[in-house]
C-alpha cells in the first residue's frame, strides 16, 4: 500500500509522517487489496473552533474507496481518531467480503457473528418519501433547503427540466448535482 502524506497549512514532518505511517500501516491486515492512502493534515484557521487539526484520508481499494476526516485540537489525536475511523470501515468492508464469499459458495445466508442480531450489519432502506419535484432555479432550491433545514433539497431545474440536488457542503456553502446528459 502507497501511503501519501500531505500538508495544508501545516509543515509535515518526518516525525509526524512516521507516526502516520505507524498508524495506518495496520490498515492492511485488513485491506490486502488497497492500492493507495492519501492522507491530508490540515490547519483550519477558525479561531472559533477549538478542533482545529484535521486528518483526512482516502484509501483506493479494487472494491469501494473508503474515506474519512477527524479533527480534535492536537493532530496525532486527529491520526488517531482517523485511523481507528478506517479500520473499522475497512474491518466492515473484509466482513462484508467474506460474508458474501460465503453465501456464494453455501447457497445460505451466512451465520451472524458473535453478538449480532442477524441482518443488523447491512444498512436497509427504513423509510421512503414521495414529495412533488417543483421547477426552480438552484437559488430558489437553495433557499428552500435553508427554510426547511436539511442537508439537501431535490428539485426540477427551471431552465434544463432536470431534476437536481442542492445540498450543504462542510463550509456552510452549497454544492450542486446536476445530471450529465
Amino acid at each position: 500500500m502507497r501511503l501519501q502524506v500531505k500538508g495544508k497549512n501545516v509543515e509535515v514532518s518526518d516525525a509526524l509522517r512516521g507516526y502516520a505511517e505507524e498508524k495506518l500501516s495496520k490498515l492492511a491486515r485488513h485491506l490486502d487489496d488497497a492500492t493507495r492512502l492519501e492522507l491530508e493534515l490540515a490547519v483550519e484557521r477558525n479561531p472559533s473552533n477549538p478542533a482545529s487539526q484535521v486528518a483526512e484520508a482516502t484509501v483506493w481499494t479494487k472494491g469501494p474507496v473508503l474515506r474519512a476526516r477527524e479533527s480534535s485540537d492536537d493532530m496525532k489525536a486527529s491520526i488517531d481518531l482517523l485511523a481507528d475511523k478506517l479500520e473499522r470501515q475497512a474491518r466492515r468492508y473484509r466482513e462484508k467480503r467474506q460474508r458474501k464469499r460465503l453465501a456464494r459458495h453455501a447457497h445460505a445466508p451466512p451465520e451472524p457473528a458473535d453478538g449480532e442480531a442477524s441482518g443488523g450489519t447491512e444498512p436497509a432502506i427504513v423509510k421512503t418519501k414521495q414529495f412533488a419535484v417543483k421547477p426552480m432555479t438552484a437559488e430558489e432550491a437553495a433557499l428552500q433547503l435553508e427554510l426547511i433545514g436539511h442537508d439537501f433539497f431535490v428539485f426540477r431545474d427551471v431552465e434544463s427540466s432536470e431534476v437536481s440536488v442542492v445540498y450543504r457542503r462542510r463550509d456552510g456553502n452549497f454544492g450542486l448535482i446536476e445530471p450529465r446528459g
